[in-house]
């Protein structure tokens, strides 16, 4: 906001009075502000409400040390956020989810499968069944593909009601959107040729130029690092894409040495192409959860409920969704890559 100026002269003491009513009008304008702006956003009586939470999840943010479990009880109740969703209309009442179509066994479109080429994969997975919870069909989705550096303003702006997208919990992320409980266990890993003197996240690295997906944890873990001196000062981190799968395409033709990402959509682009392979141990533990507003209180409970119902299916559930998608590029035991149990919902609001 910028405030004008008053450049009229103001003399004796009508002048003082007059500077006087300017003041109280500027202090009152102050203090209205934030309540125009409130409703301004929230567009209902609620809206300080949602104002509130957001500051405390922003607070919450600055002081977590596991992100992972700062997220809400599970509940399978209604609430506002599900009721709109539900309120849709004809063709409109579907679930509105941000997905990867190009992340091989966790949302792509695969071209063999005939016909339109659905998008199918791990995570299409969970998002057909927190459909059928929500809308009793598990097809009433509508979904949105959105590069990796727009998962969180999709969000925002209300272009998605979830973002189900190999997206990694962490601290900063926790001062834009609301969580649910982890969902898959992962850690960022090196991908490079396997000609390549690379060894892993080491002194390897020294000289290379890295490519990363613009917005990803990658990024942000190797910036830190850099700066930290963990990493090899002379490593180039300025490749970045929108999409992880064009880091892969980047390697392929000569124009980056590695590519540092979730080890397990490393291993997903390793058995893409033969002549990478994963190097070192992953040298982060991460997870995996579904990205909501923050105020969707009821939405997130939600979805921690089907989460765990989903983990103790296992007819159809979980480790399902694991054998039919995932081991054939991470192995059979799925171990290492199950989220924490029993989860942990620190978050009460």
């Amino acid at each position: 906001m910028r405030a004008g100026r008053f450049r009229a002269g103001l003399k004796g003491w009508g002048g003082v009075g007059a500077m006087a009513f300017a003041c109280a009008l500027a202090v009152l304008f102050a203090l209205l502000l934030p309540l125009v702006r409130s409703h301004g956003e929230g567009g209902g009586a609620d809206s300080a409400g949602h104002g509130v939470a957001r500051g405390s999840q922003a607070r919450a943010a600055q002081e977590c040390t596991d992100p992972e479990k700062q997220t809400l009880s599970p509940s399978g109740a209604d609430g506002p956020t599900i009721d709109e969703i539900q309120n849709r209309k004809g063709e409109k009442r579907k679930l509105i989810v941000g997905v990867d179509q190009n992340s091989y066994r966790w949302g792509y479109r695969d071209p063999n499968s005939g016909g339109d080429a659905e998008l199918e994969g791990f995570d299409i997975d969970l998002v057909h069944r927190i459909a059928q919870d929500i809308l009793g069909d598990p097809d009433a989705v509508q979904f949105k593909a959105i590069p990796t550096d727009q998962r969180i303003p999709a969000i925002q702006d209300g272009r998605v009601d979830m973002v189900v997208r190999t997206m990694t919990i962490n601290c900063d992320r926790l001062a834009d959107v609301a969580f649910s409980a982890p969902y898959f266990r992962t850690g960022q890993q090196v991908l490079a040729p396997k000609a390549s003197g690379i060894t892993g996240y080491d002194a390897t690295l020294a000289g290379r130029k890295i490519c990363t997906a613009a917005g990803s944890t990658a990024l942000s873990t190797l910036e830190q690092d850099q700066e930290d001196g963990t990493l090899a000062a002379d490593v180039d981190l300025g490749t970045t894409v929108p999409n992880q799968l064009d880091c892969l395409v980047r390697l392929q033709l000569g124009e980056v040495d590695a590519v540092v990402t979730d080890g397990a959509l490393a291993a997903s682009q390793a058995a893409q192409d033969p002549t990478v392979e994963l190097k070192g141990d992953a040298f982060t533990t991460e997870y995996y959860g579904v990205a909501m507003k923050q105020d969707a209180d009821d939405l997130v409970r939600r979805v921690n409920q089907i989460l765990v119902e989903w983990r103790a299916d296992k007819a159809g559930g979980w480790q399902n969704s694991y054998d039919d998608w995932l081991s054939p590029t991470m192995g059979d035991d799925p171990a290492k890559s199950e989220p924490p149990t029993p989860p942990q919902y620190l978050r009460k609001s």
